[in-house]
């Protein structure tokens, strides 16, 4: 039995996971159902993508019987009421990241999945590529000894996207890129929470922050810094160097294809799409999608790959950081 998936937002990157869905076989994955604020918006993209259905509402998509689980793809600041009526509704979910807001917001919707016995998962595709999982496997036969560092940079010139500076769309360096480097440093630290972390950033007028750095330190004196920004390129690459050599994520760190172990170079090639896509790499988000299937098949509320405690985590972690260099936005205060 195919996954039977709806898909919530008509935008960019629901355009890119469909695409990267039917670089998967048919037989598995079926994009169901397309929901959009806009009847008139979801049916071109139904019709783009070959999709059976289109729903001008998101409450018709909630209550759609034939679907197996919706995959959140609206603006970030939506995450947390949109999400929370599917999983009422009891919906099965993979929500883009960041999950959310905040960890007020986090929580509510991590409370309400349980409370539904439904699958939940945000969506950190990075964790799903088969780099990581590689770098999950040497990191665990400890090919590089002790690891001692870890640094994780993503600079990504996008000062012209409203998304990315409005503090009313959840703007920032932060919540859109800056959230890649740090689950980065929590897979490689399995999920530990930071014994302190020192933030220092660079805010708009907007009030979002245009370029942070993180420090962070670890249990048994190991660090790791993150330096992320939306006002230029950087080498978007991610290195764990251990007591016994490198292991370096060649960029893009977020949904890589090389990695380069003590200068061993490996290749994992994506899938060519089969209509032109918004964002980098993104037949990749086939192997989150992947993921998913296999965790409902198992009966699975949550993916090992990225835990509700992690996301948790991540977000308690972003708090703070937003705390450190300045950045609130109004959901801080509801």
């Amino acid at each position: 039995m195919a996954t039977r998936w709806g898909l919530c937002g008509a935008g960019k990157i629901s355009h890119d996971f469909s695409v990267a869905v039917k670089t998967l076989p048919p037989g598995d994955h079926q994009i169901e159902v397309i929901a959009s604020r806009s009847l008139e918006r979801a049916k071109e993209f139904a019709k783009n993508h070959g999709i059976p259905k289109a729903y001008g509402s998101y409450e018709e998509l909630a209550n759609d019987p034939d679907i197996d689980v919706v995959y959140l793809g609206v603006l970030h600041t939506e995450h947390w009421r949109v999400g929370l009526l599917f999983l009422k509704a009891g919906k099965n979910v993979l929500c883009e990241k960041p999950f959310a807001i905040n960890s007020r917001e986090v929580k509510d919707l991590v409370a309400a999945a349980r409370m539904n016995n439904v699958f939940l998962m945000e969506a950190i595709w990075s964790r799903c590529f088969p780099v990581h999982s590689e770098v999950r496997r040497l990191l665990a036969e400890e090919a590089v000894g002790e690891v001692k560092l870890v640094k994780a940079y993503f600079g990504s010139p996008q000062l012209h996207i409203p998304r990315s500076v409005e503090k009313e769309l959840g703007g920032g360096a932060l919540l859109d890129i800056g959230v890649y480097c740090l689950q980065f440093v929590l897979m490689v630290f399995n999920g530990e929470r930071p014994e302190s972390i020192q933030a220092t950033g660079v805010l708009l007028d907007s009030g979002v922050d245009e370029s942070t750095v993180v420090v962070m330190k670890f249990s048994g004196n190991r660090m790791a810094i993150c330096a992320f920004t939306i006002g230029t390129r950087l080498q978007n690459d991610a290195v764990i160097s251990g007591t016994k050599g490198t292991i370096k994520v060649l960029g893009p760190m977020h949904c890589p294809t090389t990695l380069v172990v003590n200068e061993k170079e490996m290749e994992y090639p994506l899938p060519e799409p089969s209509l032109p896509l918004n964002f980098t790499n993104s037949t990749g988000l086939r192997y989150e999608a992947e993921e998913v299937r296999q965790c409902l098949l198992k009966g699975l509320k949550e993916s090992p790959r990225m835990t509700l405690a992690e996301s948790v985590l991540l977000t308690n972690i972003m708090d703070e950081i937003r705390k450190q260099i300045g950045v609130a936005f109004n959901q801080d205060s509801q």
